[in-house]
């Protein structure tokens, strides 16, 4: 099983349809709209605009389990993230992803490892499903480690 293989619930409702991206690179990241944090969305934003068109899928996963940061309904962290950041990449209903009720989707991505430890720590997924980096939630967007993991990882 994969994170491919996992049911979750697209912000605007239904499924996300997880699957549709099994040939994608994708990078995970929990979102939240009231962290020091936030101003990743941007840079997550143009990351996404630079390389979707080569097979980069940014998938934000809202979640308040840290410091009570994402306390909005679906409509209203939707509307957040369209108005202040211009958002485009897909986003996911809110979930946990730590404790007993950890979404499924944060069981395949973390295994038995360590729980995230906040809001915006980035998880990269190569097509097939394989983890294969995990980003510090203070690590930017843009930083060269991401881009350096992400592109070989992407058609040419």
């Amino acid at each position: 099983m994969t994170i491919f293989d996992v049911d979750i619930d697209a912000l605007p409702g239904g499924s996300a349809e997880l699957a549709r991206y099994r040939d994608n690179v994708v990078l995970v990241v929990n979102v939240a709209s009231r962290c020091g944090l936030t101003p990743q969305y941007a840079g997550l934003e143009t990351l996404y605009e630079k390389y979707a068109d080569r097979g980069l899928v940014v998938l934000g996963v809202p979640c308040n389990q840290f410091a009570g940061q994402e306390p909005g309904a679906a409509a209203e962290i939707e509307e957040f993230c369209q108005v202040n950041y211009g958002v485009t990449f897909p986003l996911t209903e809110k979930v946990d992803v730590n404790g007993a009720d950890r979404h499924p989707l944060y069981r395949e991505l973390i295994g038995d490892g360590d729980d995230v430890t906040w809001n915006f720590e980035k998880f990269l997924v190569a097509p097939g499903g394989a983890v294969v980096a995990r980003f510090d939630p203070r690590t930017e967007p843009q930083d060269d480690r991401v881009i350096t993991a992400i592109e070989p990882l992407l058609p040419r």
